[in-house]
């Protein structure tokens, strides 16, 4: 009789979560609508929808390479398996065309389809709970209208059990999802709210620039560096790791044209975004560049002459450079063979030890920067580095990264 008592005990309880389960998990399906007309949306609404999908760089996201525009498939690898980004055109069938603005704002503030399907948190609603409802509206119009319209069905996500079930996320969500909207700071200046709206809403930076726990959240410190595709972000904050300090017109600089010659040049991730950024308004980039510098307040401060100084003796060829440790012989002739003809004392790139990867505690960009090369980004054409994942194998790879990391990476040698 006990035992049989104890049995019932549990089967209630694991009733009662089961319970708990769906009601935290479900979520309804907002009926579909007729694609509205692009004819009936506000042509001024339409155009500020175009800057904002481009504030939030949802075209390279959405966009495989070669790919029809917000048609979706770009695939999207992370520690869980590979997902491939949605369908954003206003195909009824099989992107947003019959999505109410209702279903749309769900969607980007709570991660939730217009079926009621829990969407995974590689797209950021963790960042776009802050973006203002009438922004949504108006990315929305842009979409409907603005977008022409794709049939392309989006391939299903390659992920392993748990993570490929769907509901789980509603526990997700649930321990992670900040759902309060950024709220203006009075103490600071109209262009630094500016500036905090679109970096920690549309922008997502801290989507990349922050560490993640091992459910996949963002975590703490904020803007303490991340992971992004393979490559390191590097962090933004007080810790952050450039050699030389920035101004605010440097800033701007690089985020616009992707290029500045005391700080070198963006790659991977972040060339779209800087793409993006090349078509935006100066005097909104001017304010995300004051909310960023605000980040960083705190930074040990650098005599850029001296650090500098320090830097250029580290070149190869330089009369002063250290000699190479004997350890890392194999990847400091390969450097000589193949990158010296660039990398080198007097050259025109800015010295090594000045780059953020390459002091950066991981290899992973470095790696990559030799393995795929740069593409120059929109404002800085005609700067470019050659890929040399052709030439070289993955162990010649790792010990070029390792000798340049040695040799140009050491923070002791520029404090």
């Amino acid at each position: 009789m006990r035992n049989g008592l104890k049995a019932w005990a549990i089967v209630a309880v694991l009733a009662a979560g089961a319970a708990a389960f769906t009601g935290l998990a479900y979520e309804r399906e907002i009926p579909a609508v007729a694609r509205p007309e692009p004819a009936s949306f506000d042509k001024a609404v339409v155009e500020r929808g175009r800057v904002l999908a481009n504030y939030g760089d949802c075209s390279a996201c959405h966009t495989r390479p070669g790919g029809p525009a917000f048609a979706g498939n770009l695939p999207i690898k992370t520690p869980f398996g590979t997902i491939h980004t949605t369908n954003i055109t206003p195909d009824p069938e099989t992107g947003i065309g019959a999505w109410s603005t209702e279903a749309f704002r769900r969607a980007m503030k709570a991660g939730i389809d217009r079926r009621g399907g829990h969407l995974y948190p590689a797209f950021p609603y963790d960042n776009f709970t802050r973006v203002s409802d009438p922004d949504i509206d108006a990315i929305y119009a842009y979409l409907m209208s603005g977008v022409d319209a794709v049939r392309e069905t989006t391939h299903p996500p390659d992920l392993a059990f748990p993570f490929s079930v769907r509901p789980l996320l509603a526990v997700w969500k649930a321990l992670f999802l900040d759902r309060r909207p950024i709220a203006p700071d009075a103490s600071r200046t109209a262009a630094w709210n500016e500036g905090a709206y679109l970096v920690e809403g549309l922008g997502h930076c801290s989507a990349c620039h922050s560490p993640r726990n091992l459910m996949g959240a963002q975590t703490s410190p904020a803007y303490g560096g991340g992971s992004a595709e393979g490559w390191y972000a590097p962090p933004l904050n007080g810790q952050a790791l450039s050699r030389q300090p920035w101004t605010r017109n440097e800033l701007v600089t690089y985020l616009m044209d992707g290029w500045h010659g005391r700080h070198g040049m963006s790659a991977g991730p972040m060339t779209p975004v800087v793409d993006a950024l090349h078509k935006q308004n100066e005097i909104d980039v001017f304010a995300i560049a004051d909310y960023v510098l605000a980040l960083r307040d705190g930074e040990k401060p650098l005599d850029a002459e001296a650090v500098r100084a320090a830097a250029l003796k580290l070149e190869w060829g330089h009369p002063d450079a250290p000699a190479v440790p004997p350890e890392f012989g194999a990847g400091a002739r390969i450097f000589a063979a193949r990158c010296t003809s660039c990398h080198r004392s007097g050259g025109a790139t800015v010295p090594l030890a000045l780059q953020t990867s390459v002091n950066a505690p991981v290899p992973d960009s470095v790696k990559r920067v030799i393995a795929d090369g740069i593409r120059p980004p929109a404002g800085s054409l005609g700067r470019s580095m050659p890929a040399f994942g052709q030439q070289l194998s993955e162990a010649e790879i790792d010990a070029v990264a390792s000798f340049v990391r040695a040799r140009f990476g050491t923070g002791r040698r520029l404090d």
